[in-house]
């Protein structure tokens, strides 16, 4: 088995999970969110785009239901010994094999609580489950029940997040060497996620952002590339990823020269970073966290140019998204506790002169305040 983690920390993992299982009176979780099953088990797959579930009792019972594809990559790659199959085929109905699993582990008008924040558990499926399990058992909401243990880092974790990090600064090298006038940026998204796999990573839960020109206020991926105009900004988020965990940075990089615009606006991410930095600390909410954000950038003229988000947790995360449980955003107020990890971004997209200016690092929280995992320079690079 290809396990990334020893058996005494997912025993472990589990247990926490129990001990909440057993607090909400909850027999079961029905889990359909891949990375709680890879956090539990160490289960790894992108089959999660079928239906498929992770039955877990409190009894610490673990059977998974899923596809033919799927059952040796379950075998190879986690500690589930009970893996069921339901066969493709017009109209089956896999929640009613899933029915029929619970029927067998006594669980008939028991409390169940099920992940429907889950991108596998798509709004058809959800509905089919919630018919199949009608008058059955009653069922509970349980979407972050998982998610709260996860967000706290074993020290195991933590290095695999040390090291995706060291990937994520390898990757902003290989962009500042690249990014000059006329480069191409194909050859910048190759370089940038080639050094990534050169050292051991992943691939990340999501595309790297890359965009220029006017696109380089967009803070999403979209097909297409071009070359850099001798006078052009470039903006890049991205992440180095180490056995799915996941270490952000972002940046935007003025090409040929900087614009006035360009350096105030790197001078406010620069202060507004500094302020969350401050805030990131034991005992705080991550909303206090973006409060610092909004006060910072809310003072000067380039208010409409913020979001109204300054970052998320990260962690091990599967496709479509490495944003992971919780959000910074307004009152949020989700407590910071150690070994939490966050990805900071000041995002500043000023629309009225079409000027990009993007500051974004990843911090480990510690017991005095937190870390920042890269390495490199925050001060504005030109290409």
């Amino acid at each position: 088995m290809t396990l990334h983690f020893t058996e005494k920390e997912f025993q472990s993992r589990g247990k926490k999970v129990i001990e909440s299982m057993k607090e909400k009176n909850l027999d079961a979780l029905l889990l359909f969110r891949q990375e709680s099953m890879y956090w539990l088990t160490g289960y790894d797959t992108f089959g999660y785009v079928f239906f498929q579930c992770l039955v877990f009792t409190s009894e610490g019972n673990k059977i998974l239901l899923t596809r033919a594809a799927d059952f040796r990559q379950a075998q190879n790659t986690s500690n589930i010994k009970d893996i069921r199959i339901w066969v493709d085929k017009d109209n089956n109905n896999p929640a009613e094999e899933l029915k029929s699993i619970l029927v067998e582990l006594n669980l008939e008008n028991k409390n169940l609580g099920i992940e429907y924040e889950s991108y596998g558990l798509t709004g058809k499926n959800a509905m089919m489950l919630n018919t199949s399990l009608n008058n059955f058992a009653k069922l509970h909401d349980e979407s972050f029940l998982v998610s709260k243990h996860r967000l706290v880092k074993s020290d195991h974790e933590i290095k695999y997040i040390k090291k995706a990090a060291e990937l994520t600064d390898k990757a902003l090298e290989k962009a500042w060497e690249l990014s000059h006038p006329g480069a191409d940026e194909s050859d910048i998204l190759s370089a940038m996620q080639g050094a990534i796999f050169s050292g051991g990573g992943d691939y990340p839960g999501n595309e790297f952002i890359i965009g220029s020109g006017p696109n380089a206020l967009l803070c999403r991926y979209y097909s297409g590339r071009r070359k850099l105009d001798p006078i052009d900004q470039l903006t890049l988020e991205f992440a180095g990823v180490y056995r799915h965990y996941h270490s952000a940075l972002m940046r935007t990089i003025p090409i040929g020269k900087a614009k006035n615009e360009h350096i105030e606006l790197h001078e406010i991410c620069l202060k507004a970073l500094s302020a969350c930095e401050k805030k990131l600390k034991v005992g705080n909410t991550v909303g206090e966290v973006f409060e610092q954000h909004r006060l910072v950038i809310d003072k000067t003229k380039y208010k409409s140019a913020r979001l109204n988000a300054c970052g998320y947790s990260l962690g091990a995360t599967f496709a479509p998204s490495w944003m992971d449980w919780p959000m910074l955003y307004e009152n949020n107020p989700v407590l910071i506790q150690k070994n939490h990890v966050f990805f900071m971004h000041m995002i500043l997209m000023h629309s009225e002169t079409q000027t990009a200016m993007n500051l974004g690092e990843t911090y480990i929280v510690t017991e005095t305040g937190c870390e920042r995992l890269g390495k490199l320079e925050l001060d504005l690079v030109i290409g």
